[in-house]
């Protein structure tokens, strides 16, 4: 590992993300995803002394980045976890802290972490199929790609990476991978581009796109990350509270909307009852119908904003539809 290689994350629609939290100078808030400390120094400089923000991310590289950028606010209170974003609610109680008023997960992969070949995430430069956002973590993709079934590598680039020759796919990993292992990143995107038609090979994309983001996905456990924190976080939020969740692909971006959608219309009584009996009440309110887009100027100075996706919800009620 190259550790003169300065973490760098463009934070996207960073504006945008600041005036949804409506940040309160003396508030706490949570930035799920720390990165190279761009969102959260954006926070941090809006916060009064009586403020306080808690930074979170699993990637140690992540973490020393923020942590050189927090120097430069020694007289704001701001602290950084190692953990998963989606512990945030065991996180916050270990810190004696039953609510906050923002809450803020800039969702994927980071710049950095892509444009390093020794993190294993790109299929456009080669290293070592890696892929692990903690790289304590045992389950890296080289494990997923030389172990899982034919079977388990088919229901993760369909389910994740929403592949449609998720099959042939798989059954050509598992076939070739009996003569070698695959430990690369060029190798193995080189290979799923050959078990592809010609036709699919000659699209606007990487044809190993999808399937690096649905290993990475396995690898990172995202998606029940995502859920957990689509649970958890905006029953931490004080009222009034506001929680903005940034995401990059579709699945994302799905649990979002519905997690959201739930927390405002949460009731599950048959529409032909005339009155409601399960108790449940709405938590608050998504503020955002639409997503919120980066704009084209964005876009062109970080392609890869084009396609993120940023949704808020504001806590409005004390009801919590959970008990």
């Amino acid at each position: 590992m190259d550790t003169n290689n300065e973490f760098v994350h463009i934070p996207v629609l960073f504006e945008e993300c600041m005036d949804a939290l409506d940040i309160n100078p003396d508030g706490i808030y949570v930035d799920c995803t720390a990165g190279g400390g761009g969102h959260s120094s954006g926070i941090v400089s809006r916060l009064s002394s009586k403020g306080r923000l808690i930074s979170l991310d699993k990637d140690d590289e992540a973490l020393a980045a923020c942590r050189r950028r927090s120097e430069q606010y020694p007289d704001k209170n701001w602290e950084l976890v190692k953990t998963d974003f989606g512990r945030i609610a065991e996180v916050l109680s270990e810190m004696n802290i039953d609510k906050v008023d923002g809450i803020l997960a800039d969702l994927g992969v980071s710049s950095h972490q892509i444009d390093t070949p020794e993190r294993g995430f790109s299929y456009a430069v080669d290293g070592p199929l890696d892929m692990r956002m903690d790289e304590t973590s045992p389950l890296s993709a080289q494990v997923v790609v030389n172990t899982y079934s034919e079977a388990e590598l088919t229901r993760i680039f369909r389910l994740y990476g929403e592949e449609r020759f998720s099959g042939r796919i798989a059954t050509g990993i598992v076939r070739d991978r009996k003569d070698e292992p695959f430990t690369n990143t060029l190798q193995l995107a080189n290979k799923i581009a050959s078990y592809m038609p010609a036709k699919a090979r000659n699209e606007d994309q990487h044809p190993a796109r999808r399937c690096f983001q649905a290993i990475r996905i396995e690898v990172n456990h995202e998606l029940d990350a995502v859920e957990r924190l689509l649970h958890d976080g905006p029953r931490l939020l004080n009222e009034s509270g506001r929680m903005a969740v940034i995401s990059f692909h579709s699945l994302e971006d799905r649990i979002v909307k519905d997690g959201f959608k739930i927390l405002e219309s949460p009731c599950t009584c048959p529409r032909d009852l005339p009155r409601c009996v399960c108790g449940k009440k709405p938590l608050g309110k998504a503020i955002t119908r639409k997503p919120i887009l980066a704009s084209k100027d964005e876009i062109k100075n970080n392609t890869r904003a084009h396609c993120c996706k940023l949704r808020v919800f504001e806590r409005n009620d004390e009801n919590d539809i959970w008990n």
